[in-house]
């Protein structure tokens, strides 16, 4: 292979890894932090989204993993329990 050809594609590679860092960097807009208390435990985990919507619903999701065991109390805690504390900062 020709170094010119080897030398567009390593130019193209390295562009492409910069979009993909950049674009998944540049989306996240709002970071949460939520805390969940769920049969006598507790867990407050961060998240980031797009959207304040998003970003709780991800860290409900993630702190409700830690307290919730199995399928059932899974659903009952990120669908029936209000977070405890939800704090968010928009970047």
């Amino acid at each position: 292979m020709p170094k010119k050809t080897r030398l567009l594609i390593g130019v193209g590679f390295v562009v492409l890894l910069g979009l993909i860092i950049y674009s998944a960097t540049g989306l996240a807009k709002v970071n949460c932090e939520v805390c969940m208390e769920f049969q006598g435990l507790n867990s407050c985990r961060p998240a980031f989204g797009t959207t304040r919507e998003e970003a709780v619903e991800t860290a409900t999701n993630v702190a409700c993993a830690d307290i919730a065991f199995g399928r059932d109390d899974s659903i009952s805690c990120t669908n029936l329990t209000a977070p405890k504390t939800v704090m968010c900062v928009a970047e």
